[in-house]
């Protein structure tokens, strides 16, 4: 009777031990299928974080450009991708020898002609495309800056150059083999405010030198750059920096124009600096006085 009295009193217990075991395994096994939907719940709150953060990059920072013509061979080839920074002429000036993509709204006529899109979701496609480098934009220009505003660009001197406020470039390092500088001659005064472009491959380059009959006479605004196109990103076997040619870094040219960005600023600085000085002084005679 005790045996069985002890018996039948381990057997519950045992019972019970065995339910614990099969509803904790029954747990673990529930356990991966509910993190296994949480990620695909999460998975559109993660694209649309990752989409809003490189857009967002993409309008205040850096952007990729496609490159989809031939004029500014060789520095930049068909289907090139080139990173271009947006924050770069918030701390400095334009400078001649910059590579700079800028808008052509309501300016230039499209180098590169697009249909438009048959539909909302192409059209969409597209948008996305541009903002992420994949497709070229029909209104955005690449091109090379030579002059600045004031500065007389002329072509050709007695040698087939082109000049800046008289000084020949030496543009063998950029310009595309067999091209002459200018196949047509002009003499321009950049107006203000204006930038004069012109694209490595001079032949087949539709630049300043093809507009002189639109307002500027050709000189696109200093205000429609979108930024510095600073680094060959794809093909991995192109990728390379673009750098300021050393034609431009003549001492002659330097004393001449710039574009505003920085100088701006340092213009505030330097004004700001000889009243702060004066207020000092003045604050310190009131105190003597005293």
């Amino acid at each position: 009777m005790t045996s069985e009295g002890q018996g039948f009193g381990v057997c519950p217990p045992a019972e019970d031990g065995v339910d614990v075991v099969a509803e904790d395994i029954q747990q673990s096994a529930d356990g991966p299928k509910e993190k296994k939907g949480s990620f695909w719940r999460e998975l559109p709150v993660l694209i649309v974080v990752a989409l809003g953060l490189a857009l967002l990059i993409k309008t205040f920072v850096v952007q990729a450009f496609y490159i989809p013509s031939e004029s500014m061979e060789n520095t930049l080839l068909i289907n090139d991708r080139v990173l271009v920074n947006k924050l770069v002429y918030h701390v400095r000036d334009i400078e001649r020898g910059d590579v700079v993509v800028f808008s052509g709204v309501d300016s230039w006529d499209p180098e590169v002609r697009l249909e438009e899109p048959s539909n909302p979701i192409t059209a969409a496609a597209r948008w996305i495309g541009t903002a992420f480098g994949v497709v070229p934009g029909e209104k955005d220009y690449i091109k090379r800056v030579i002059g600045l505003p004031g500065d007389r660009v002329k072509c050709c001197d007695g040698e087939g150059r082109v000049t800046v406020n008289g000084v020949p470039l030496d543009e063998k390092a950029y310009l595309h083999p067999g091209d002459a500088p200018s196949d047509t001659p002009f003499d321009v005064t950049v107006p203000p405010g204006r930038l004069w472009v012109m694209g490595d491959h001079r032949a087949v380059s539709s630049d300043s030198r093809r507009h002189t009959g639109d307002p500027g006479g050709g000189a696109i605004p200093a205000d429609q750059v979108i930024g510095r196109a600073f680094v060959i990103v794809w093909p991995f076997d192109r990728a390379q920096v673009l750098p300021i040619p050393d034609t431009f870094a003549q001492p002659a040219l330097k004393a001449a124009g710039t574009v505003g960005g920085a100088a701006p600023v340092l213009a505030g600085f330097a004004g700001a600096v000889p009243l702060v000085m004066m207020r000092r002084r003045l604050k310190n005679r009131r105190s003597a006085s005293r």
